[in-house]
C-alpha cells in the first residue's frame, strides 16, 4: 500500500476552506512539529500565528478555526497554547471597537498586541473558592487585588485579559501587564500526565494596574464570548482528528504487515468517519452563521454549548474507540499516542458535560432551540 512517509508535511484538518488556502497552513504546521515540547517555541508559534489568523465574525471564522484544529492535529499542547492567544488577540480588537471614539479610549490606550513588546497573551477567566480577584477604582484607573485561579503558563506569558469582580457586584474583564510590579506566580505543583507543559495555576496581584476592556459584564455579553468557546471546541475536534488519523495509519500497518483488519475494526473506522465528517459539517455551517451576523445575539451561547457538547462527546467515544480497538500497547510503547491521548483527555475536561447541558436545557426550556 502507499504508505505516508513520517517527514511528509502536517495534514491540516479541513472545515471547508479549498485545498490552497489549508496549504497556506503549511510552514505553521511545519513550526508546531518542531515545537513539540519547547514551550518558549509554543509561545513564538501562538505570535506567529497571530500575524495571519483572523478574527472571528470576520469573515474568515471556519479559516481560524481550521488553523487552530490542524495545529492541535500535529500536537494537542501546541493548539492549547495558540488558542488563549488568539482569543486574547479577538477580546482585544472588540474591545477597541467597542471603545473606538470614546473618551474612555482616549485616556486608556490598550496594549498592541502586535507591537514589538507586546508578547505572548493569556486568558484568565476562571473562577475557584477561596480565591476572589477584584477590580478597584482608584483615581479613573482600575487596580487589580487578589488572586486567579488556573492560569496556564502565566509566569512565561507577557499580558493576559483577565476577568475581576467589581464593587458592584457584577465582573468585567482587563488587560494586564504580568511583569508589572505586584504580580507573583504561585508554584502550581502541576502533577498532570496530559499537558505537562503548559502547568496551570494560581496568580496573585497586589495593586496592579489594569486596562478595562468594556464595561461591567460585557466580556461575557459579547458575541465573542461564545465564539471563542467554540474555537477551543476546534482545538478538541483537531485532537480527535490526530486519534482518528492515528487509528487508521495503524490499521494500515498491520495490514502491510499481514493482519488485515477484522469486521469491528473497520466498523469503528467508519464510525469515526461518519462522526468526523458530521462534525466539521456542522462546524462549517456554525461558522458561516457567524460571519453572516446570524450568530450575535443571545442565541451564540446556546449554539456555541452545542457545539462544544457534541464535539467533546465525539472526542471522548472516538478515544474510546480506538484505545479498545489498539488496545494497551501504544499507551504503554508509543510516547506520541499517549502524550495526546492523554493531553486530550485533560484538555476536554474544560467542558463541563452535564453541567453544560443543564445549562442549555435552561435555555431550550425558555425556547431558545431551531427545532
Amino acid at each position: 500500500m502507499n504508505r505516508k512517509p513520517p517527514s511528509q508535511q502536517p495534514l491540516a484538518v479541513r472545515i471547508s476552506s479549498g485545498p490552497e488556502r489549508l496549504a497556506g497552513l503549511g510552514p505553521l504546521l511545519a513550526e508546531a512539529r518542531s515545537a513539540v515540547g519547547d514551550v518558549p517555541a509554543l509561545l513564538e508559534l501562538a505570535k506567529s500565528a497571530a500575524e495571519t489568523a483572523p478574527n472571528p465574525g470576520e469573515g474568515g471564522t471556519a479559516f481560524l478555526w481550521e488553523m487552530l484544529a490542524s495545529v492541535t492535529a500535529v500536537d494537542v499542547a501546541a493548539g492549547r497554547v495558540i488558542e488563549p492567544h488568539l482569543d486574547a488577540a479577538a477580546i482585544l480588537a472588540q474591545s477597541a471597537a467597542l471603545a473606538a471614539g470614546s473618551q474612555a479610549a482616549r485616556h486608556a490606550a490598550l496594549p498592541d498586541r502586535n507591537g514589538p513588546d507586546a508578547g505572548a497573551w493569556g486568558v484568565f477567566a476562571a473562577e475557584a473558592a477561596g480565591l476572589r480577584l477584584e477590580a478597584k477604582a482608584t483615581d479613573g484607573s482600575f487596580l487589580l487585588h487578589g488572586a486567579k485561579p488556573w492560569c496556564s503558563l502565566a509566569a512565561q506569558l507577557d499580558h493576559a485579559v483577565v476577568t475581576a469582580h467589581l464593587d458592584d457586584g457584577g465582573r468585567a474583564a482587563f488587560a494586564v501587564d504580568l511583569h508589572a510590579q505586584g504580580v507573583s506566580f504561585e508554584d502550581p505543583r502541576w502533577s498532570s500526565l496530559g499537558l505537562r507543559e503548559i502547568p496551570s495555576g494560581t496568580v496573585r496581584f497586589d495593586a496592579v494596574p489594569a486596562v478595562p476592556l468594556g464595561d461591567a459584564g460585557w466580556y461575557y455579553r459579547r458575541p465573542g464570548f461564545a465564539w471563542g468557546g467554540m474555537g477551543v471546541a476546534a482545538c478538541w475536534l483537531g485532537g480527535a482528528v490526530a486519534v482518528a488519523r492515528g487509528f487508521k495509519e495503524a490499521l494500515v500497518a498491520a495490514s502491510d504487515g499481514g493482519r488485515k483488519p477484522d469486521q469491528l475494526a473497520l466498523a469503528h473506522l467508519g464510525e469515526i468517519d461518519r462522526t468526523l465528517t458530521a462534525l466539521t459539517g456542522y462546524l462549517a455551517r456554525t461558522a458561516e452563521a457567524i460571519d453572516a451576523g446570524e450568530l450575535s445575539g443571545s442565541g451564540a451561547w446556546s449554539e456555541a454549548l452545542r457545539v462544544r457538547g457534541q464535539v467533546a462527546t465525539a472526542v471522548e467515544h472516538i478515544q474510546a474507540l480506538v484505545s479498545q480497538n489498539l488496545g494497551p500497547a501504544p499507551l504503554a510503547f508509543d510516547p506520541v499516542y499517549g502524550k495526546r491521548m492523554a493531553d486530550l483527555s485533560l484538555y476536554i475536561r474544560q467542558h463541563h458535560t452535564m453541567r453544560d447541558d443543564a445549562q442549555l436545557g435552561a435555555r431550550t426550556l425558555k425556547g431558545d432551540h431551531p427545532w
